[in-house]
């Protein structure tokens, strides 16, 4: 890829990613490659994660580079714990109810800030459409970066479909329990053989037409046709059956994942854009030190995501199944996994694990997944730890808590093959099996992020076909700005 010619006017993008880490994470490695190409960024976080950065990191974090900047704007909500994600449902309707006049008062500034060019096009997270609004009214283009997977948005785009039919709302909670869930939904185009309801992201599972969560994704996936061009974090070859479902009913749609894999080969280790982090918890370096330690393959690695809570009986049930495994381990146990309370295990399991066992609150994952001692990983199954452990040729324990974890839990299982969930009777060849089927996706991501592969030629084509032709759109915004000053 080349970046763009001298003496040309920069392009200048505002990436705004949804507030949570798992969301961040994905949109600041697309924006790095932005920048990379020549583009002046502007990142938008919430005054809440901006803080967080900023406590974890020092203030060095959000201090930028030259025609990169971090900014921030309030997301509504009333204060909360200062080391935890915000409650989903409220930050959801609150990026409806309350993102919409801070964002447009952001785009003005930067429309009368001199030092910067003119802003030429928005890059938001897919389930962030308010900012459609803000596009249209400043004449800028919209971009969406859909920062889960190709599966769950087919998924989150039939909820309708699953209302109309009358799978959803559930009628009660007895529905849960009498095998309800189990009902195949063999009907939705795009998604493999064999889906259950239960297998559709977790929202569906209320008795409430009302609920925000069912209601939330009905509305945000029905406006991404609305954007310019849709860009996923995902790869061609693992998920083509959902990809082209989605062609029908999308823009343009640039496959451009793993985006954590693409950086790492597009920006040299001594470019300054490699330390910027938007990790809002600080990463423990010590682990890695402690998986040099390990034979290679003899370590469980077990994260549960920047998200997952579960009650301290279901830590302490996870404590000692880990305690009686006889395997070594790392286990990430976030400061907020209890929901409610600080994380405590109990003192004879301390004693038990004695070398055995590390617990850190925070770490790098992909340099974890990919170190050679990790040799398996139990997982939520989000999409950027799924993406990793695939990245990293390992295989998964699956223990999906919610959102599109059940659906991306399902194809681990099913068409990729690299995973069981627990509670699975599996035999020691289907291990053998999933070991050998991670590392051939471990390949075909390479393949997909190496020059001239699949994922690296759509970024090229993305920033050709789209971000670069939006230079006429961006003065427009001089014109608007007053109505917002």
């Amino acid at each position: 890829m080349g970046s763009m010619p001298n003496g040309a006017e920069k392009q200048h993008a505002v990436l705004i990613p949804y507030p949570a880490q798992g969301h961040i994470n994905p949109m600041l490695h697309l924006a790095k490659l932005l920048h990379a190409q020549g583009f002046h960024i502007t990142f938008v976080l919430t005054d809440f994660n901006y803080g967080r950065l900023v406590r974890s990191h020092t203030s060095d974090a959000v201090k930028g580079l030259p025609s990169f900047r971090f900014a921030s704007i309030p997301d509504g909500l009333p204060p909360s714990s200062a080391d935890a994600t915000q409650d989903i449902p409220s930050l959801c309707q609150s990026t409806i109810d309350n993102f919409h006049a801070p964002f447009s008062h952001l785009l003005a500034d930067l429309a009368d800030d001199h030092l910067s060019p003119p802003v030429s096009c928005i890059v938001s997270d897919g389930v962030m459409t308010f900012t459609l609004d803000a596009a249209r009214e400043f004449g800028i283009p919209e971009i969406f970066l859909w920062t889960a997977s190709a599966c769950g948005f087919v998924s989150y785009n039939h909820y309708r479909h699953l209302v109309d039919s009358g799978l959803v709302p559930l009628k009660d909670m007895d529905d849960v329990r009498n095998g309800t869930l189990e009902k195949e939904v063999d009907w939705v185009p795009g998604l493999m053989p064999g889906m259950r309801l239960r297998d559709f992201p977790s929202f569906i599972r209320t008795t409430d037409p009302d609920d925000i969560m069912l209601n939330y994704f009905i509305r945000e996936t029905s406006r991404l046709p609305m954007a310019s061009a849709i860009v996923l974090n995902t790869f061609d070859a693992l998920e083509n059956r959902a990809l082209v479902a989605m062609q029908d009913i999308l823009p343009p749609m640039y496959t451009v994942g793993p985006l954590s894999t693409l950086v790492r080969k597009s920006i040299p280790d001594e470019n300054p854009l490699v330390d910027l982090t938007g990790s809002l918890w600080r990463e423990d370096a010590s682990c890695l030190e402690w998986l040099n330690g390990r034979p290679a393959g003899s370590v469980v690695y077990v994260n549960f995501g920047s998200i997952t809570v579960m009650s301290t009986e279901e830590l302490v049930e996870f404590a000692w199944g880990l305690a009686n495994s006889g395997y070594n381990f790392l286990w990430i146990v976030r400061p907020d996994l209890v929901k409610g309370e600080t994380p405590v295990l109990p003192s004879d399991f301390l004693e038990e694990i004695e070398e055995r066992g590390m617990m850190v609150g925070w770490c790098d994952q992909e340099k974890v997944l990919e170190h050679p001692a990790v040799g398996v990983f139990l997982t939520h199954c989000g999409w950027n730890s799924t993406l990793e452990s695939l990245c990293g040729g390992v295989p998964m324990i699956c223990w999906p808590f919610f959102a599109e974890q059940q659906t991306n839990c399902r194809y681990a299982r099913g068409d990729w093959g690299v995973g069981m969930e627990i509670g699975d009777d599996v035999k020691r060849e289907k291990g053998k099996e999933m070991r050998r089927k991670a590392v051939e996706w471990k390949e075909i991501a390479g393949k997909a992020t190496a020059f001239g592969g699949s994922s690296a030629v759509n970024l090229a084509r993305l920033i050709e076909e789209v971000l670069s032709t939006t230079k006429q759109h961006a003065k427009q915004t001089l014109a608007l700005k007053q109505q917002y000053i």
